[in-house]
């Protein structure tokens, strides 16, 4: 299974850096110069490979230059692309408060009163925050938000998530 680290943003001025949308707790290693970076296409296998030539923190963003990519033009090209890893190569968090995606991924969701609720089929990062995107058994998407409050238990051994909704947020609409 891939893991997200980063997504293109956009291009960045006029010499082909892109921004990058990180999604890894440690750029500093994943996006050092030098290092090879697998990018794909949102919705495709197809990996590509890429070299970082150089990056930097500008305005709180990450700014890369990757070899070959020499001008906005090139650089415009890559917007959307991923850049993934493979989570065999990922070591586990010893932060037991701390998850990747594909740990929560395919998780039972049940409530605080033993409710099922469904299972995890994706975890979203939108700009507000972590939303655990769950398949109920009638088929709907429910939305939860990654939030202490909402989501106080997580039992990764037992393969379980436990939920503590408001009013209204598992409801149909």
């Amino acid at each position: 299974m891939e893991l997200v680290i980063g997504r293109v943003a956009k291009s960045h001025g006029i010499r082909g850096e892109i921004v990058v949308e990180v999604r890894t707790d440690s750029p500093e290693l994943r996006f050092a110069d030098g290092t090879d970076l697998s990018g794909r296409r949102p919705r495709d296998t197809n990996i590509q490979t890429y070299t970082v030539a150089a990056s930097r923190e500008h305005s709180g963003r990450l700014l890369v230059r990757l070899k070959g990519i020499d001008d906005r033009t090139a650089a415009d090209a890559l917007r959307g692309v991923l850049f993934v890893v493979d989570s065999a190569d990922i070591e586990p968090s010893d932060d037991p408060d701390e998850f990747y995606d594909h740990e929560l991924e395919g998780l039972a969701v049940r409530t605080v009163d033993g409710a099922e609720v469904g299972t995890v089929s994706e975890v979203l990062h939108p700009p507000g925050g972590e939303l655990l995107s769950v398949k109920a058994p009638d088929g709907r998407e429910i939305l939860i938000p990654f939030v202490t409050a909402i989501v106080p238990e997580i039992d990764r051994a037992a393969g379980l998530i436990t939920v503590d909704p408001p009013e209204g947020l598992l409801d149909p609409e």
